[in-house]
């Protein structure tokens, strides 16, 4: 059963009169007679091989389905019966029985012919494209086809799409069954390979009366057509003049030649719009921005990368992340290498640092060498000596302990850094409290009466600065014995920068570590405000109350100016810290001591200091 002829049938209208148009004489798809000349020649290539089928002639009748459901069942039941009376079970050619049936070309034309041949359990062989459905086994026993299944050839034609990297592209089918299957298959096939259709045109068959010849018409797609323009995989843009042609001319290329072989190089060009590098082809619903063409289900776009990440090719569909030490250039198309971010020692900061703590260190040098060599005055001798030398030696320590800080971190400075400065600065704290308490115990043991005498003397102040010291040091062994500091690395925190950090294990010890210096200055503060109004001989809680509210407002500043900071301007924030507080300490109550001892030593003796501010 050939599909080869096609009538004219007027569509019936019944709001004009009957068309007069004669339908005797059919139309030829000149095409199809290929089909014809096929089964000729296979038919006599089998007849002529004795090898194929021995002492048996294979014939064959030639019927048109006329692309017509009617005609095909006639043409079909003419093939069975041989008569022109259709009678079931009533053969009268009984020597010329039909063996098996070959067609039709199209679904409907099969399935009309599989619907009388299944009848008669006649073979029917089918050599078109049609539905799986259309070969159901217990509908149709006798049904088979010689193509395969037309789920491979979707697969086959996604495989040829991203094999040239065409992923904007436009689907043309037949307005029928068939058709409306195909875009429900294919375009699923297509969203699941990340494949967009730039349009979908359903093609109608009509018949032009006037030049006897079938055309398909939609101007739709000469619309498309006539105002297409993109860029291929070349740069080249691609567009059509007024007149139909590819206004584009001609390039030269380079022909290689091997022995008995030739090669010649060939561009493929591309439907899709191309994402330039550092953006990234995006699928929205909200209409094509390109090319203004609306698209079934979605559209390409390109939109810039994420932050931290990259499209260093054409067409990339996603975006790639740079490595965590590398960070994505400002046209997002290149990672760079990140910066290491650390207080070393050549910087302008760690230099000025280091020579700040120095200087601080040779004035606490100059102070302490001042207190030994006048040892013997009044006013060193008022003071505590021994609570003195310890409390300048300290401070010494604690402007020498900044230097940890400067330098890219390791092992031995992330252990001693906070440490260190956490003890040092404790020692200096407790000096200060045993000299306030001794100041109020030795106001004290001048009232009548009084047993406090005993109190006052170097074991109560040793006493002191020991015992408060040694929780210091505790909370110290306990932070590094549980989860001591460690050098880390901070790949996250800053874009173009790689923070060396000393990572500090337990951040609640290292709060500990501050949370018990800012209770011992709170109470230096607390005990040396009450006794601000001693007599003049024991004025120096006056100087320790201005140097604790000096060393309490640089550390509560501290805090959140440390946690707003990173990498090494928050290095540079504790350093500060350390010499605000420790230089504070140092002025306060040393200064005017220092004044009298080298510019007014007239008043450095017992009757001046009992009459005077000290």
């Amino acid at each position: 059963m050939a599909s080869h002829m096609y009538y004219i049938v007027p569509k019936v209208s019944f709001k004009k009169n009957p068309s007069r148009d004669s339908i005797d004489t059919p139309l030829v798809v000149t095409k199809f007679y290929q089909h014809i000349l096929a089964l000729v020649f296979a038919v006599d290539e089998i007849n002529e091989n004795p090898r194929m089928l021995p002492n048996v002639s294979l014939g064959f009748h030639i019927y048109d389905s006329y692309y017509d459901s009617k005609m095909t069942y006639r043409n079909t039941l003419d093939l069975i019966f041989k008569s022109h009376h259709f009678v079931p079970n009533y053969r009268c050619g009984i020597h010329k029985n039909v063996i098996g049936v070959i067609g039709g070309l199209s679904s409907d034309t099969s399935w009309c012919m599989a619907n009388v041949l299944g009848l008669f359990k006649i073979p029917q062989i089918s050599y078109g494209l049609f539905e799986p459905a259309i070969n159901d086994g217990t509908k149709f026993p006798s049904f088979y086809r010689m193509v395969p299944n037309e789920d491979l050839q979707y697969r086959g034609i996604i495989l040829l799409l991203l094999h040239f990297g065409w992923k904007w592209v436009g689907l043309i089918t037949p307005a029928n069954e068939a058709g409306e299957r195909f875009l429900q298959t294919i375009e699923k096939m297509f969203f699941r390979n990340g494949i967009c259709s730039a349009f979908t045109e359903r093609v109608e068959f009509n018949i032009n009366y006037n030049s006897n010849k079938l055309e398909m018409i939609d101007k739709r797609l000469h619309s498309f057509l006539q105002r297409i323009s993109f860029n291929n995989s070349a740069e080249d843009e691609i567009t059509l003049n007024e007149n139909g042609e590819l206004a584009a001319g001609f390039d030269i290329t380079n022909l290689v030649t091997f022995p008995n072989r030739s090669y010649i190089r060939v561009k493929v060009g591309r439907l899709d719009p191309q994402a330039p590098p550092g953006k990234e082809l995006t699928i929205n619903e909200d209409g094509i921005k390109w090319h203004r063409v609306f698209t079934q289900f979605c559209c390409y776009d390109c939109d810039p990368c994420p932050e931290g990440m990259i499209s260093n090719e054409k067409d990339m569909e996603t975006c790639v992340s740079c490595p965590a030490d590398q960070y994505s250039n400002s046209g997002q198309y290149l990672c760079i290498p990140k910066i290491p971010n650390f207080l070393s020692f050549d910087e302008t900061l760690a230099i000025v640092s280091t020579s700040s703590a120095l200087l601080f260190s040779l004035i606490t040098i100059l102070v302490l060498g001042i207190f030994i060599k006048h040892c013997d005055t009044a006013i060193v001798k008022a003071n505590n000596r021994s609570l003195t030398y310890g409390l300048l030696i300290s401070l010494l320590l604690s402007f020498l302990s900044s230097v940890l800080f400067i330098g890219k971190p390791n092992k031995v400075t992330c252990l001693l850094r906070q440490t260190a400065f956490g003890i040092v600065f404790s020692v200096a704290l407790s000096s200060i409290l045993a000299k306030t308490v001794l100041v109020v115990l030795a106001f004290m043991a001048t009232k009548p009466g009084t047993n406090m005498r005993k109190w006052v003397g170097k074991e109560l102040a040793y006493s002191i600065v020991f015992s408060c010291s040694i929780v210091q040091v505790g909370i110290c062994v306990l932070w590094l014995a549980t989860s001591p500091p460690f050098p880390d690395v901070d790949m996250h925190s800053m874009t173009e920068e790689i923070i060396f950090l000393c990572n500090e294990g337990s951040v609640l010890m290292f709060y500990c570590v501050l949370g018990y210096m800012g209770f011992l200055a709170t109470v230096s503060f607390t005990v040396a405000f009450l006794a601000r109004k001693l007599p003049d001989t024991f004025n120096e809680a006056k100087f320790i109350t201005f140097s604790m509210l000096v060393f309490c407002s640089v550390w509560l500043s501290f805090i959140p100016t440390y946690l707003s900071t990173r990498g090494k301007y928050m290095v540079a924030v504790e350093i500060f810290s350390i010499f605000a507080s420790g230089a504070g300490l140092l002025a306060c109550i040393f200064t005017p001591k220092c004044y009298i001892i080298v510019v007014r030593p007239d008043l450095n003796n017992k009757e001046q200091l009992t009459q005077r501010k000290v």
